[in-house]
């Protein structure tokens, strides 16, 4: 009966004189609301899949873009100007919006287990749920600080944060673990928050395990941002890595400590154990192993993109490479439901990185080129820009 009741309106469980013809069409789940996903919902928007139901399986109403979150911060952006409404494009989409995360999937059952309960059945399913956040290995680290990762937890903590911050008269220091793109972008957020608001007392400290910020990115862009730190009076603590954080500080691995008043956990993407546990074939970091169709290697059935996903071709996990991922996946649901041939994905070799720095300043790199400035921050804000706009269309 539960089955019945989670599809209720699907046409796998109709009944009556249209119900044999509809009961053949298969059953397509998109778990997760990621930016490859958004492909997906857009091109179903413009022209449905014929002979599949379609059900979007994500916890959270809309998606907080992520390229938009450090302006948030800095106070450039509403946040409903950073918001992706996803119940309302599936809904332009014609697919089912399910408020619910994954708990299990059972691959030789082809069936979802949500956290509300549900049992939801499949005969195709997408992946892109992202990564959660590297906390698992940092003891203390889920008690003791805020990750950026959920988003929307880390969104709906920010103002009790700010709210701790103004009820104190002293110095409050305020420390961010991790220094590649969102922890750079956070630390100037805030920054320019605490100077263009009056928080005065706000310390900001950046610590990272490399000597520079921004590990990967070309050499000087790396000393240009380490200065740009220094010149904004952002405290930078380079070359220290994390033992394990206590109530009020950080236990470094060479002995010393790092105290805090609140700390921020950005130290990259980790993998869910629930793809891992399924039995799909996964890397070594638990990331579902995928080939150049974006199919799992191990269930045929299964598509994965995104950070969630481990490529063929190796690449960093950023949202560059899970939008150019888009309409390929977007291509081979839609040729894997009508039983036709699927197309391979080549990632592009490099992708533009755009690194805001608070005061409508930015960073870019492309493979080993680099520039800053204002026009940088204008041509980002105009990128991030049309990249919403373009899934909260109406039509």
């Amino acid at each position: 009966m539960r089955r019945s009741a989670c599809w209720r309106g699907s046409s796998a469980f109709m009944h009556g004189a249209g119900g044999e013809a509809r009961r053949r069409m298969k059953r397509l789940i998109l778990l997760g609301g990621g930016h490859a996903q958004l492909g997906v919902l857009a091109s179903l928007a413009e022209r449905p899949m014929a002979g599949c139901d379609v059900r979007l399986v994500t916890p959270f109403r809309r998606q907080i873009y992520s390229g938009m979150l450090p302006g948030w911060i800095a106070g450039h952006y509403p946040i409903e100007a950073c918001a992706i409404p996803l119940d309302e494009l599936a809904a332009r989409a014609g697919v089912v919006f399910h408020q619910a995360a994954a708990v299990a999937i059972d691959p030789t059952r082809n069936s979802l287990r949500c956290d509300d309960g549900a049992d939801l059945p499949f005969d195709l399913l997408s992946i892109d749920t992202g990564p959660v956040a590297a906390i698992t290995d940092l003891p203390g680290a889920a008690q003791n600080a805020l990750a950026i990762r959920p988003i929307e937890g880390f969104v709906a903590a920010w103002p009790l944060l700010v709210d701790r911050m103004l009820g104190v008269c002293r110095r409050f220091d305020l420390v961010i673990l991790g220094a590649g793109a969102a922890g750079v972008e956070l630390a100037f957020g805030i920054h320019h928050s605490a100077m263009t608001q009056g928080w005065s007392h706000v310390r900001v400290t950046l610590v990272g395990s490399d000597v520079l910020p921004l590990e990967g990115s070309p050499h000087k862009l790396r000393r240009q941002a380490a200065a740009l730190l220094a010149q904004r009076g952002i405290g930078w603590l380079g070359g220290r890595k994390a033992q394990r954080i206590e109530p009020n500080h950080i236990c470094m691995e060479d002995g010393a400590a790092i105290d805090f008043d609140a700390c921020l956990v950005v130290t990259g993407a980790a993998a869910p154990t629930w793809p891992r546990t399924a039995g799909l074939d996964t890397d070594e970091r638990g990331f579902i192993r995928v080939g150049p169709t974006l199919q799992s290697v191990s269930h045929q059935h299964i598509f994965a993109a995104g950070d969630i996903a481990a490529y063929s071709h190796p690449r960093p996990k950023s949202g560059v490479f899970a939008v150019r991922a888009g309409p390929v996946l977007a291509h081979n649901l839609r040729a894997a439901c009508e039983a036709r041939a699927l197309q391979a994905w080549q990632p592009q070799q490099r992708a533009l990185y755009l690194i805001s720095t608070g005061n409508r300043h930015a960073f870019a790199s492309w493979g080993r080129w680099a520039w800053h400035g204002p026009w940088v921050w204008s041509w980002k804000d105009r990128i991030d820009r049309q990249f919403v706009r373009r899934f909260r269309a109406t039509g």
